[in-house]
């Protein structure tokens, strides 16, 4: 814990130091230098006290979301800044020690000064991340975009061909702070006039309450024909705080099961149900929480008891990865599942339908959007809400429809 702390020091002074030494390269003026290092000293400190406020037995609240914005603002510049100067200085060491050696004279200077050049490029290129993050937390976190996906099943019952399915996933209610925008999201989804609706978990950052100021806007998502369902995610289980006793967490796990039931949709709890039409049926599973880092409550073999192989099937599971590590070699052929969890990171490039990349992608096999194996696909959402960074930059807020379609996909 010690070196981590003086690691973490370390990596710190030297960022500042360097963002000061950019600073003064192309700022003369006493005063500004000053009142740049008073900030950021006050800046520095805020932050260090914003942490050891945190309280375990809470979690996540407004004040912690403010205070991880403002590090990724203040800090992710500032590394992007002394990367670009210590590239400078490993040049002005290596062109420093040949002229050393092999023009030495009384006048050699070994470590040039400096180029103001430089400095310039670095404050340019660490004012791209700046710009993105205050967008990111004043706009992209509301940006909500509707994604339509159609896929494509040889196998799927006739009666199903055109059937459309609104995605949602990833809520974290704790986490909202503008009705109107949350409004306009629901209208979004009800403009999709989908034959169903499934929620893919995570209704809340840790306590039930978080949902409360919101249940009469979800209510407002209206009846779908064939259903509105839905499954955990690993936030709603409560587990990443300190709760004063264990029957206080299973009340507060209970309350969040319950909220799923008063924004009227089924939860499923490693169980299935079948969606009948037209005198064919799909088969409707859900399984709890199961994640290659967090919580494996999620049981495939219990939710999908009775369902036959040949049987159509559409999977809720939150983490994507059960999908990787289970679902896609599953000997009962699960055709689609439906998956969040990831958000992309909220942080990431994407142009559609041509290239997209976020750290995500180093973590999840499947981070977003639609991936298949031997003819069975996932989706992967990403997200509604936000959480940790209160924003989110190219990877904008989601809003699935899904068309199911009978035939071969066409390459």
């Amino acid at each position: 814990m010690i070196f981590r702390i003086l690691f973490l020091s370390f990596i710190l002074i030297m960022v500042e130091l360097y963002a000061f030494q950019a600073l003064k390269t192309l700022i003369k003026l006493k005063w500004v230098l000053v009142a740049y290092q008073i900030i950021s000293v006050l800046v520095f400190i805020f932050i260090v006290y914003s942490f050891m406020q945190f309280d375990s037995s809470v979690g996540q609240t407004k004040q912690t979301l403010f205070t991880m914005g403002l590090v990724l603002l203040v800090y992710v510049p500032k590394l992007v800044l002394t990367l670009v100067l210590l590239g400078e200085d490993v040049f002005r060491i290596g062109a420093g020690s040949i002229k050393y050696f092999i023009d030495y004279d009384d006048n050699t200077t070994f470590f040039a000064s400096r180029r103001k050049f430089v400095s310039q490029v670095g404050l340019g290129l660490a004012a791209i991340p700046f710009m993105s993050l205050i967008y990111g937390i004043t706009i992209g976190r509301y940006n909500y975009k509707v994604i339509k996906q159609r896929i494509f099943f040889p196998d799927l019952p006739d009666a199903f061909d055109g059937f459309t399915i609104t995605q949602i996933s990833d809520v974290h209610s704790g986490s909202f702070d503008n009705p109107e925008k949350i409004n306009y999201a629901i209208d979004l989804v009800n403009e999709q006039n989908s034959d169903m609706i499934l929620f893919t978990g995570d209704i809340v950052n840790t306590d039930a309450k978080e949902m409360h100021p919101w249940i009469e806007t979800f209510n407002r998502i209206k009846k779908h024909e064939y259903g509105k369902y839905s499954v955990l995610g690993n936030h709603d289980y409560g587990e990443y705080v300190t709760w004063p006793t264990e029957q206080d967490k299973k009340d507060n796990f209970q309350a969040i099961k319950n909220l799923y039931g008063e924004i009227d949709f089924k939860l499923l709890l490693n169980e299935h149900t079948y969606i009948e039409k037209g005198g064919d049926k799909f088969a409707l599973i859900g399984v709890e929480n199961w994640g290659q880092n967090f919580k494996k409550a999620g049981d495939i073999n219990k939710a999908s008891e009775g369902v036959r192989q040949e049987d159509f099937k559409i999977l809720m599971s939150h983490d994507p990865s059960h999908w990787d590590y289970e679902i896609k070699s599953h000997e009962k052929n699960f055709h689609l599942t439906l998956s969040g969890h990831t958000h992309g990171m909220q942080f990431g490039i994407e142009i559609p339908g041509y290239f997209k990349w976020s750290l995500a992608q180093y973590v999840y096999a499947q981070w977003a959007g639609l991936y298949e194996n031997l003819g069975r696909y996932v989706y992967v959402n990403r997200g509604f809400g936000f959480h940790a960074y209160p924003g989110r930059v190219g990877i904008m807020p989601e809003i699935t429809v899904i068309e199911l379609k009978k035939g071969k996909n066409v390459a």
